[in-house]
Protein backbone atom coordinates (compact mmCIF):
# COMPACT_ATOMS: atom_id res chain seq x y z
CA UNK A 1 0.00 0.00 0.00
CA UNK A 2 1.65 3.47 -0.99
CA UNK A 3 1.80 6.20 1.68
CA UNK A 4 2.63 9.50 1.07
CA UNK A 5 4.64 10.96 4.14
CA UNK A 6 4.06 14.47 5.13
CA UNK A 7 7.01 15.86 3.91
CA UNK A 8 6.41 14.95 0.64
CA UNK A 9 6.15 18.13 -2.28
CA UNK A 10 3.04 16.08 -3.47
CA UNK A 11 0.61 16.75 -0.58
CA UNK A 12 2.00 20.14 0.66
CA UNK A 13 -0.51 23.05 0.45
CA UNK A 14 0.54 25.11 -2.47
CA UNK A 15 -2.25 26.44 -4.82
CA UNK A 16 -4.84 29.00 -3.96
CA UNK A 17 -8.83 27.42 -5.28
CA UNK A 18 -8.11 30.37 -7.73
CA UNK A 19 -5.10 29.44 -9.28
CA UNK A 20 -5.91 25.63 -9.10
CA UNK A 21 -9.82 26.35 -10.64
CA UNK A 22 -7.76 28.00 -13.54
CA UNK A 23 -5.11 25.78 -13.59
CA UNK A 24 -7.80 23.09 -14.32
CA UNK A 25 -10.22 24.69 -16.21
CA UNK A 26 -12.98 24.36 -13.22
CA UNK A 27 -15.23 26.98 -11.88
CA UNK A 28 -13.43 28.53 -8.69
CA UNK A 29 -17.26 28.43 -7.01
CA UNK A 30 -17.35 24.36 -8.17
CA UNK A 31 -14.07 23.93 -7.04
CA UNK A 32 -14.69 25.20 -3.64
CA UNK A 33 -17.37 23.92 -3.01
CA UNK A 34 -15.16 20.38 -3.72
CA UNK A 35 -13.03 21.21 -1.40
CA UNK A 36 -14.01 23.36 1.53
CA UNK A 37 -18.10 22.19 1.68
CA UNK A 38 -21.10 23.87 1.22
CA UNK A 39 -24.33 24.97 2.69
CA UNK A 40 -27.20 24.27 1.04
CA UNK A 41 -31.04 24.36 1.91
CA UNK A 42 -33.64 22.07 2.82
CA UNK A 43 -36.98 21.37 3.97
CA UNK A 44 -35.68 21.54 7.66
CA UNK A 45 -33.18 24.39 6.85
CA UNK A 46 -29.93 24.72 6.03
CA UNK A 47 -27.02 21.24 6.00
CA UNK A 48 -23.92 21.61 5.34
CA UNK A 49 -22.63 19.28 2.86
CA UNK A 50 -18.89 18.09 3.65
CA UNK A 51 -15.77 18.42 0.43
CA UNK A 52 -15.39 15.87 -1.47
CA UNK A 53 -11.36 16.29 -1.63
CA UNK A 54 -9.64 17.04 1.54
CA UNK A 55 -6.87 19.52 1.71
CA UNK A 56 -3.71 19.09 3.37
CA UNK A 57 -4.29 21.57 6.31
CA UNK A 58 -8.40 22.26 7.25
CA UNK A 59 -6.86 25.54 7.97
CA UNK A 60 -6.35 26.86 4.80
CA UNK A 61 -7.73 27.20 1.76
CA UNK A 62 -5.24 25.78 -0.65
CA UNK A 63 -4.88 22.64 -2.46
CA UNK A 64 -1.97 20.81 -2.29
CA UNK A 65 -0.73 18.49 -6.11
CA UNK A 66 -2.32 15.37 -5.21
CA UNK A 67 -5.47 17.61 -4.91
CA UNK A 68 -5.44 18.87 -8.19
CA UNK A 69 -5.25 15.50 -9.50
CA UNK A 70 -8.05 14.66 -7.86
CA UNK A 71 -10.18 17.68 -8.73
CA UNK A 72 -8.89 16.84 -12.57
CA UNK A 73 -10.29 13.24 -12.20
CA UNK A 74 -13.79 14.27 -10.87
CA UNK A 75 -14.18 16.74 -13.14
CA UNK A 76 -14.74 13.94 -15.90
CA UNK A 77 -17.73 13.18 -14.20
CA UNK A 78 -19.34 16.03 -12.92
CA UNK A 79 -18.84 18.32 -15.99
CA UNK A 80 -19.85 15.81 -18.67
CA UNK A 81 -22.49 14.33 -16.69
CA UNK A 82 -23.79 16.95 -14.31
CA UNK A 83 -23.86 13.69 -11.18
CA UNK A 84 -25.30 15.47 -8.01
CA UNK A 85 -22.41 15.48 -5.79
CA UNK A 86 -24.23 12.97 -2.76
CA UNK A 87 -23.98 10.41 -5.58
CA UNK A 88 -20.54 11.55 -6.48
CA UNK A 89 -19.65 11.17 -2.50
CA UNK A 90 -21.47 8.11 -2.27
CA UNK A 91 -19.15 6.34 -4.99
CA UNK A 92 -16.13 7.95 -4.46
CA UNK A 93 -16.39 6.84 -0.28
CA UNK A 94 -17.06 3.08 -1.80
CA UNK A 95 -13.88 3.60 -3.49
CA UNK A 96 -12.14 4.71 -0.42
CA UNK A 97 -13.43 1.68 1.42
CA UNK A 98 -12.30 -0.70 -1.31
CA UNK A 99 -8.78 0.71 -1.79
CA UNK A 100 -7.86 1.97 1.92
CA UNK A 101 -5.52 4.24 0.23
CA UNK A 102 -5.47 8.50 1.62
CA UNK A 103 -6.27 9.58 -2.11
CA UNK A 104 -7.06 6.51 -4.66
CA UNK A 105 -8.27 8.84 -7.46
CA UNK A 106 -4.56 10.15 -7.58
CA UNK A 107 -3.30 6.28 -7.53
CA UNK A 108 -2.38 3.97 -10.48
CA UNK A 109 -5.04 1.36 -8.54
CA UNK A 110 -7.54 3.56 -9.60
CA UNK A 111 -6.39 3.40 -13.01
CA UNK A 112 -6.38 0.07 -13.49
CA UNK A 113 -8.55 -1.82 -11.19
CA UNK A 114 -11.23 1.17 -9.86
CA UNK A 115 -12.81 2.79 -12.66
CA UNK A 116 -15.09 0.20 -13.61
CA UNK A 117 -15.97 0.07 -9.58
CA UNK A 118 -16.20 3.62 -9.36
CA UNK A 119 -18.63 3.74 -12.34
CA UNK A 120 -20.62 0.21 -10.76
CA UNK A 121 -21.98 2.40 -8.06
CA UNK A 122 -23.40 4.57 -10.65
CA UNK A 123 -25.61 1.88 -12.03
CA UNK A 124 -26.74 1.72 -8.29
CA UNK A 125 -27.12 4.98 -7.13
CA UNK A 126 -28.62 7.00 -10.38
CA UNK A 127 -30.09 6.68 -13.57
CA UNK A 128 -27.33 6.17 -16.41
CA UNK A 129 -27.61 4.66 -19.62
CA UNK A 130 -25.43 1.97 -21.10
CA UNK A 131 -24.17 4.91 -23.41
CA UNK A 132 -23.75 7.43 -20.49
CA UNK A 133 -21.73 4.71 -19.20
CA UNK A 134 -19.59 4.25 -21.53
CA UNK A 135 -19.46 8.34 -22.11
CA UNK A 136 -18.56 8.38 -18.22
CA UNK A 137 -15.93 5.85 -19.22
CA UNK A 138 -14.09 7.34 -21.86
CA UNK A 139 -14.03 11.15 -20.48
CA UNK A 140 -12.21 9.39 -17.25
CA UNK A 141 -9.72 7.53 -19.59
CA UNK A 142 -8.90 10.63 -21.26
CA UNK A 143 -8.42 12.61 -17.93
CA UNK A 144 -6.27 9.64 -16.65
CA UNK A 145 -4.03 9.48 -19.74
CA UNK A 146 -3.01 12.88 -18.38
CA UNK A 147 -1.59 11.76 -14.86
CA UNK A 148 1.88 10.01 -14.62
CA UNK A 149 2.50 7.74 -11.77
CA UNK A 150 5.70 7.22 -9.82
CA UNK A 151 7.06 3.12 -9.55
CA UNK A 152 4.88 3.64 -6.14
CA UNK A 153 1.64 4.15 -8.38
CA UNK A 154 1.37 7.91 -6.62
CA UNK A 155 0.76 10.35 -9.44
CA UNK A 156 3.71 12.54 -10.16
CA UNK A 157 2.88 14.39 -13.05
CA UNK A 158 -0.25 16.19 -14.58
CA UNK A 159 -0.62 17.68 -17.68
CA UNK A 160 -3.39 19.54 -17.56
CA UNK A 161 -6.48 20.37 -20.21
CA UNK A 162 -5.42 23.92 -21.77
CA UNK A 163 -7.74 23.92 -24.78
CA UNK A 164 -11.33 21.79 -25.46
CA UNK A 165 -10.82 18.84 -23.16
CA UNK A 166 -10.07 16.62 -26.48
CA UNK A 167 -9.09 12.95 -26.01
CA UNK A 168 -6.09 13.61 -28.16
CA UNK A 169 -5.26 17.39 -26.77
CA UNK A 170 -1.14 17.44 -26.71
CA UNK A 171 0.50 17.35 -23.58
CA UNK A 172 2.00 21.01 -24.23
CA UNK A 173 1.82 21.87 -20.59
CA UNK A 174 2.61 19.99 -16.60
CA UNK A 175 2.78 20.58 -13.48
CA UNK A 176 5.06 18.54 -11.58
CA UNK A 177 5.91 18.65 -7.90
CA UNK A 178 9.16 18.56 -8.26
CA UNK A 179 9.81 21.24 -11.14
CA UNK A 180 9.20 24.79 -10.48
CA UNK A 181 7.99 24.90 -7.41
CA UNK A 182 4.42 22.64 -8.99
CA UNK A 183 4.07 25.56 -10.82
CA UNK A 184 2.94 25.32 -14.87
CA UNK A 185 5.79 24.90 -17.13
CA UNK A 186 6.76 23.68 -20.51
CA UNK A 187 6.39 19.72 -20.64
CA UNK A 188 10.34 18.22 -21.06
CA UNK A 189 11.99 21.54 -20.67
CA UNK A 190 10.89 22.54 -17.60
CA UNK A 191 10.59 26.19 -18.44
CA UNK A 192 7.72 28.12 -15.84
CA UNK A 193 4.79 29.43 -18.10
CA UNK A 194 5.47 32.56 -15.96
CA UNK A 195 8.87 33.26 -16.75
CA UNK A 196 8.07 32.91 -20.91
CA UNK A 197 4.89 35.20 -20.33
CA UNK A 198 6.84 37.72 -18.63
CA UNK A 199 9.52 37.97 -21.46
CA UNK A 200 6.90 38.05 -23.67
CA UNK A 201 5.05 40.69 -21.89
CA UNK A 202 8.31 42.55 -21.88
CA UNK A 203 8.47 42.70 -25.67
CA UNK A 204 10.13 39.55 -26.75
CA UNK A 205 8.35 37.47 -29.63
CA UNK A 206 7.45 34.42 -29.93
CA UNK A 207 9.88 33.39 -32.43
CA UNK A 208 12.38 34.61 -30.11
CA UNK A 209 11.27 32.90 -27.47
CA UNK A 210 10.62 29.30 -29.20
CA UNK A 211 14.50 29.79 -30.26
CA UNK A 212 15.57 30.28 -26.55
CA UNK A 213 14.26 27.82 -25.14
CA UNK A 214 14.45 25.15 -27.88
CA UNK A 215 10.81 24.23 -28.70
CA UNK A 216 8.40 24.80 -30.87
CA UNK A 217 6.36 28.01 -31.39
CA UNK A 218 2.96 26.26 -30.61
CA UNK A 219 4.41 25.52 -26.85
CA UNK A 220 5.49 29.30 -26.41
CA UNK A 221 2.19 30.53 -27.43
CA UNK A 222 0.63 28.37 -24.96
CA UNK A 223 2.73 29.00 -22.27
CA UNK A 224 2.04 32.56 -22.57
CA UNK A 225 -1.83 31.91 -22.91
CA UNK A 226 -2.21 30.09 -19.69
CA UNK A 227 -0.28 32.76 -17.70
CA UNK A 228 -2.59 35.46 -19.45
CA UNK A 229 -5.29 34.06 -18.65
CA UNK A 230 -4.42 33.67 -15.22
CA UNK A 231 -3.48 37.18 -14.84
CA UNK A 232 -6.23 38.39 -16.13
Amino acid sequence: MSQMKSNDPREMPAYSIGEAGHYLRIPVATLRSWVRGRYYPTGRGRRFFKPLIELPDSNLASLSFVNLVEAHILDAIRREHDIPLPKVRAALDYVNRHFRIPHPLADHKFQTDGVDLFLSQFEKLIAVSQAGQLAMKEMLAAHLRRVEHDTGGLAVRLYPFTRKREADEPKIIVIDPYVSFGRPAIARRGIATSIVAERYKAGESIDELAQDYDCERGHVEEAVRVELALAA
